[in-house]
């Protein structure tokens, strides 16, 4: 009888084998003739070879759709191992939603405005976004969220994010501990999208294996980032030389998406903030496209709009 060893990567074995083994005691029903044994996050299955080969077909399938949706239940299950192996039919949802990525417990990310909209339809034809305008307008979120889906199609291999290290009004030396626990507090908003869209375990073991990398923009310095997602966040505070240093280092197969809110610039006084420089320089290129968010696109409390407005109004007094 021939052995095959499947191991479950980058995925919770808990959840996807179910309460008491519940995926488990589905396969045995339809793979009668093999033997199956779990053991933490590896699967030895016994068979005959062509038994095996059809069953490893089955579980990849089943992964992928784990990986797509986050969950996996009877139905499902049921659908995958009865199917004919194309993926409309493991689908099976109906016509093709604007869901960007199915996130923890079940959680549908998608986008909310026209302008997020837009931002989804642009990163179809383009390799450079600039999403801009204030707080609150989800650009960032909608950033992470068109990464995590082209991390999980395979359309990239790895997704790096990054903000220019300026402290509004505060200064991090003064913050105890080392350089990551100084910073890990200001790149907090891009780890709380993360965590709706990934789930904790998976989410570690990418930032482990370097899948997912956050640094601060001066580590970007000398890099060539092929094959990768990267979002600039908070591009209103990049000096000019940071900002060419951080655009030219756009590699192959590589999806660029800069945010920021020219509203809150934390610059020196005199300093002119990169974003700036590059929304006017850049306007007429071929493959990079703008998108500028305002308070119609805030999506926190209702009061958050009503703020930016009356800002708006004194600033411009």
């Amino acid at each position: 009888m021939n052995e095959r060893i499947i191991e479950l990567t980058e995925i919770n074995p808990n959840d996807f084998f179910g309460a008491q083994n519940s995926t488990i005691t589905q396969l045995k029903t339809y793979f009668p003739k093999i033997k199956i044994v779990a053991r933490g996050n590896k699967l030895k299955i016994y068979g005959e070879p062509e038994l095996l080969d059809e069953f490893e077909k089955r579980i990849n399938m089943l992964i992928k759709y784990f990986n797509r949706y986050n969950k996996l239940d009877e139905n499902s299950i049921e659908r995958i191992l009865t199917s004919t192996g194309k993926e409309e039919e493991i689908r099976k949802s109906g016509k093709e939603d604007d869901t960007l990525v199915h996130g923890v417990n079940g959680k549908i990310v998608k986008a909310q405005t026209q302008n997020q909209r837009k931002m989804v339809d642009l990163m179809q034809t383009n390799d450079m976004l600039f999403a801009v305008g204030p707080a609150g307008t989800g650009k960032t979120y909608t950033a992470v969220a068109l990464a995590v889906k082209a991390l999980k199609e395979k359309e990239v291999r790895r997704i790096i994010l990054t903000r220019p290290a300026v402290e509004s009004g505060e200064n991090l030396g003064f913050l105890p501990g080392d350089l990551k626990e100084k910073l890990d507090p200001y790149m907090q908003p891009l780890y709380d999208g993360l965590r709706d869209m990934i789930s904790h375990e998976k989410l570690e073991a990418y930032l482990e294996n370097g899948t997912i990398q956050i640094a601060p923009l001066a580590f970007m310095r000398g890099r060539t980032l092929d094959d990768a997602f990267v979002i600039l966040d908070e591009a209103q505070n990049t000096t000019h030389a940071q900002m060419k240093m951080f655009l030219t280092r756009m590699g192959r197969q590589a999806k660029f998406i800069i945010t920021g809110d020219p509203g809150q610039i934390d610059l020196p006084r005199k300093q002119v903030s990169g974003l700036k420089e590059s929304l006017l320089a850049l306007k007429d290129i071929e493959g990079i496209a703008m998108v500028y968010l305002d308070d119609k696109d805030v999506i926190r409390h209702r009061l958050v709009k009503r703020i930016i407005s009356a800002y708006k109004s004194i600033e411009t007094e």
